[in-house]
């Protein structure tokens, strides 16, 4: 973060929700050997910055996210498909609204969804506590 502003690099990812992880884990695990990688992913494709930019702002937290190409991940400069699977993946059935929904519903007391920014909140309570 750089004076308020949150630097993510502008490339897509395709989170998967857990339960999905896990059925395509066990799958694979009792399927026949795939000598090889076996790719999963979520069924929908996102920008980093763009999934960061919608989440902060349903928080009403000011920050404001820059689609920064030079910006790292990890430490790792990406390239715009990184962060996806190849075209023979795996993919989940869950949609990313389905999935906050769920996290709703299960979060008692909750009045936001948990989601993709908990790294983010955990980053911040870390620099907070410093």
């Amino acid at each position: 973060m750089v004076d308020s502003k949150v630097h993510l690099p502008p490339v897509l990812f395709q989170p998967m929700a857990a339960d999905d992880v896990a059925s395509a884990v066990g799958e694979v695990a009792v399927g026949q050997p795939v000598n090889g990688i076996v790719e999963i992913g979520g069924p929908e494709q996102f920008r980093v910055d763009e999934l960061v930019r919608l989440r902060l702002d349903s928080l009403n937290d000011p920050r404001e996210v820059v689609a920064d190409p030079d910006a790292r991940y990890a430490g790792a400069k990406l390239n715009e498909r990184t962060l996806v699977p190849g075209k023979n993946a795996r993919l989940g059935e869950t949609s990313f609204e389905t999935w906050l929904t769920r996290q709703a519903e299960e979060m008692p007391g909750a009045h936001q969804p948990a989601g993709i920014a908990a790294s983010t909140n955990e980053q911040e309570s870390r620099r907070k506590a410093s």
